[in-house]
């Protein structure tokens, strides 16, 4: 009996040390900042494109070491002065095959697709990368920049800028493969039989190294599943059929909670009206110009009865409201 009961506070200690998957991009760069990569600002692994070392900056930011790397700017300096988080499966390339974003963009699917939220914001597909080549990479599919110097001092990536293509220094070429198997499988979208092969080879090419295990790792315990290209449960193969498991298993949207006749009471106003945070990221919502007000999951829900309040309890306003 004493060793069952030891066996099931582990098990429960275990689950409430697990963070929450994050519900926007914005609380998903905070998190990833605090609970990935919160130590590979200086490792030799580096950022993603030119394996840069950074300065952490803010909740989420970071300022570029160029002399770590070697990086040097092509065109953008300032820019290329700090890190943002690339999508390694651009948001335009998900967003498009979404209704969403024919109806009107990346602003209406944030706003009414719970399956773009989640792409958007699957920290798989997240990675620190120097600004400047993160922007120039821009949506451009993954390929071979053949015939093309280098752009960035000795940094390895290279941009093809007539053909549209993004080449990633070797380094990264097998995980950026396989982050992109999980995408395309988890959220079952269409890839061209092209880009399957190249990504194919890269998998191949380049093994699975330590520090993506543990990258795994460390996501899949906020997440709640892992990467099966990078364990290997699944491999990727022409014409292989997207499980789909990110789309069925989401909740529909929530519906926004009916409002009552307006009183007299302040207090019943505060309550209607009151601000959301996210426990977990500590980001807070507004009920008008924040998509994802109702979109925090109710076991992060803290609430507040003003802007103000929620300020002075450290929180921060989500990145994705409009005012």
């Amino acid at each position: 009996m004493r060793l069952l009961l030891s066996l099931f506070l582990t098990s429960l200690l275990a689950t409430s040390a697990q963070a929450a998957a994050p519900d926007t991009f914005g609380e998903a760069k905070v998190i990833a900042r605090q609970k990935v990569y919160f130590d590979q600002n200086t490792s030799t692994q580096g950022d993603l494109y030119c394996g840069c070392q950074w300065q952490w900056v803010g909740k989420s930011g970071g300022r570029v070491d160029a002399a770590s790397c070697g990086y040097q700017a092509r065109k953008q300096e300032s820019r290329g002065e700090r890190t943002e988080w690339e999508h390694i499966v651009p948001a335009w390339t998900f967003g498009h095959q979404r209704q969403c974003w024919q109806n009107g963009g990346r602003e209406h699917c944030v706003a009414d697709d719970p399956v773009f939220r989640a792409m958007e914001a699957d920290l798989f597909n997240l990675y620190p990368a120097v600004g400047e080549v993160n922007g120039d990479r821009a949506n451009f599919n993954y390929g071979m920049a053949q015939g093309v110097q280098r752009q960035y001092g000795q940094c390895a990536t290279k941009i093809d800028f007539q053909d549209r293509a993004a080449e990633p220094r070797d380094d990264v070429k097998g995980l950026v493969a396989r982050v992109t198997f999980y995408m395309f499988d988890r959220y079952a979208l269409n890839m061209s039989r092209q880009q399957q092969q190249l990504l194919m080879a890269w998998d191949q090419q380049h093994p699975v190294t330590a520090w993506e295990r543990e990258r795994d790792q460390r996501i899949a315990s906020i997440m709640g599943h892992g990467n099966p290209f990078v364990s290997g449960a699944r491999h990727w193969t022409v014409g292989y059929q997207p499980v789909g498991d990110g789309v069925i298993s989401l909740l529909p949207t929530k519906a926004p909670a009916p409002r009552e006749p307006a009183r007299s009471d302040s207090s019943a106003q505060a309550t209607q009206d009151a601000v959301v945070g996210n426990r977990n990221s500590h980001v807070y919502h507004l009920p008008e110009g924040c998509p994802s007000y109702h979109q925090v999951s109710p076991k992060n829900q803290v609430a507040f009865a003003s802007e103000g309040e929620a300020k002075a309890a450290g929180f921060t306003k989500a990145g994705n409201c409009s005012r």
